[in-house]
């Protein structure tokens, strides 16, 4: 019983009732790994070249569902926005985001260089983000403008640049959808972090909105969008992998 004791913390947060930030932390964590458990199981039930990208959905929710299981116990701790716990888990999931692109594209012609690109332009988003929210943060707009850069980047490339050029010539209409989803993600999944970076102290929103809304906004926003960002990616490995089939009934 003692041995049990010293760990309980571990796996019961203190958490109070009405804390509906904390409870979205809870729901967050297991919301993202039942999504783990789907999306490695669903990749047996794909071809295998859409394995990888099945396997690497499963680990973007399962990364984020071990560090939403400590930011929830350190909320319930300390009651404080778990920054540094966030930008781990983003510069995890985030650059495993954008190599889907890779992989989806990659049948079509899609080259290292665009793979490269995506992950350059994510931890270089990331890395600014955070320098200007944790030790520049009397530079938090500078420093914000150079992370938007690197969204710019990794934007462009889906809507306008080599991604979207190659779902475009793929005349995969399939493809095309699923390309033209994960770029709404991206524009419109997304938008919350930035307005959530402008309300640190110093920043253009400061004040606007408590930090309470912002944590409940990060975490029902990160479990859509990476939950959504692999349901896109299944819906089109099992459509893929189905079209064979299809074809040869009719």
């Amino acid at each position: 019983m003692e041995f049990l004791t010293q760990f309980e913390p571990m796996f019961l947060a203190s958490l109070k009732s009405g804390d509906y930030v904390g409870f979205t932390f809870f729901l967050g964590s297991m919301a993202m790994m039942a999504a783990t458990v789907f999306f490695f199981m669903q990749s047996f039930n794909v071809e295998g070249k859409w394995r990888d990208s099945m396997i690497i959905a499963g680990l973007i929710t399962f990364i984020a569902a071990v560090h939403y299981f400590y930011m929830r116990d350190f909320w319930a701790e300390t009651g404080t926005s778990p920054t540094e716990f966030r930008y781990i888990d983003w510069l995890l999931t985030v650059p495993l985001m954008c190599v889907e692109f890779y992989l989806i594209l990659r049948a079509v012609g899609a080259k290292s260089g665009l793979l490269w690109k995506m992950i350059f332009y994510s931890v270089w988003m990331l890395v600014a983000g955070f320098l200007g929210e944790t030790v520049f943060r009397d530079q938090s707009v500078l420093w914000g403008f150079i992370s938007t850069l690197g969204y710019a980047g990794i934007v462009y490339e889906v809507w306008l640049g080599s991604a979207s050029k190659l779902a475009s010539n793929s005349n995969d209409p399939r493809l095309q959808k699923a390309v033209r989803a994960l770029g709404w993600f991206l524009l419109v999944g997304w938008a919350i972090y930035p307005i959530g970076y402008m309300t640190i102290p110093g920043g253009w929103l400061d004040g606007v909105l408590s930090s309470e809304f912002l944590d409940l906004s990060y975490n029902i926003g990160d479990a859509i969008n990476k939950i959504g960002f692999g349901l896109v990616i299944y819906s089109l490995a099992v459509s893929k992998s189905e079209a064979p089939s299809q074809i040869v009934k009719n």
